[in-house]
């Protein structure tokens, strides 16, 4: 449990309060801590208050991904919320995450990895109220521990591991950090992706879309320059697997896991992720949900990892789900 320090009475005005990282919080990213301390409160908003320096860990200041530790002392700045938010939030504390299971992949009693769908979330925040681990937790009422080792996008499906131990997850992350998995996605690009270009190299920075009334907007990604003092080095491996007469299927393995990173470096090539709805060709978009793709063609194939208890090599892997599989049958093959 999180202990709350500090806080203000219901009649007092907002004030900061301080929260004590406990057991079930350790080790976990300070956004995802966030979002799940500050329910209601929206996603950008939780990253404004981080960059701002709003957050203190420790009375210092910490990024986004900061690993926080057991006991650490978060400072939460007060924050009022729109009524509509306020609405919300207060529906949102009677309600419980519906209990859902997903597709075993592998399982034993340090970790699982699952088969997630498209279109669900790894967890709540941003306008979605349930995500997988959500999910997961409430269809497993006996589990001790349940928390998401790495994150997939929303509308990315495949592999997708989850912790069932403390050192389970401490053990995993550490490999992601050291860039010690094996990660291959498999997309299907718009056009014909030359088969020498395997490797982008390119960095990234994120950014922010103007919103309504100047508030900010959903986040974005885009390759920058090597000198900017912003930019995330990151690396792409790309293998052409198929050559179709519109698209290319192609292996993807990432070195690096940045948000967005294979669609956008793909994009950045002239060949957009077939449904992307970010990135991609909105108009072909259109004609390819009319032919069945009423999705991104992005999925998370294989992973290559050490297993965290015993060091052996675990390789899992998520076959094609029917709507991807059976839309790249019905795509003509190259002349």
């Amino acid at each position: 449990m999180t202990n709350i320090i500090g806080a203000a009475p219901a009649s007092a005005p907002p004030a900061p309060r301080t929260v004590q990282v406990g057991a079930d919080a350790e080790g976990q990213r300070l956004d995802n801590f966030l979002l799940r301390e500050l329910k209601g409160v929206p996603k950008t908003h939780v990253y404004r208050i981080i960059r701002s320096g709003e957050v203190r860990v420790n009375k210092g200041r910490a990024a986004a991904d900061t690993r926080l530790a057991l006991g650490d002392q978060v400072r939460l700045p007060p924050l009022r919320l729109s009524e509509r938010a306020e609405h919300k939030a207060q529906a949102m504390a009677g309600r419980a995450a519906p209990a859902r299971s997903f597709p075993v992949l592998y399982e034993d009693e340090a970790f699982l990895a699952i088969d997630k769908p498209a279109g669900v979330a790894v967890h709540g925040g941003s306008g979605v109220d349930f995500g997988v681990i959500e999910q997961l937790r409430m269809a497993r009422p006996g589990a001790l521990f349940l928390e998401l080792v790495h994150r997939l996008d929303r509308e990315t499906s495949g592999v997708l591991l989850v912790a069932k131990k403390r050192s389970a997850l401490k053990a995993l992350q550490d490999q992601f950090r050291g860039r010690e998995t094996g990660k291959t996605y498999l997309a299907l690009a718009v056009g014909a992706w030359p088969a020498n270009r395997k490797v982008l190299d390119k960095p990234l920075v994120r950014y922010l879309l103007p919103g309504r009334s100047g508030t900010e907007g959903e986040r974005r990604v885009r390759v920058t320059a090597r000198d900017d003092p912003e930019g995330m080095r990151s690396i792409t491996l790309v293998k052409l697997a198929r050559q179709l007469a519109e698209f290319s299927l192609l292996e993807v393995t990432i070195k690096t896991g940045r948000t967005h990173q294979i669609r956008v470096h793909l994009a950045s090539e002239g060949h957009p992720i077939a449904g992307d709805d970010k990135y991609g060709d909105f108009a072909l978009n259109k004609a390819l949900a009319r032919r069945g793709l009423a999705r991104m063609f992005l999925h998370a194939w294989q992973l290559r990892i050490a297993h965290p208890a015993s060091g052996a090599p675990v390789e899992l892997q998520a076959a094609l789900p029917p709507e991807l599989d059976g839309f790249l049958a019905a795509c003509a093959p190259a002349e």
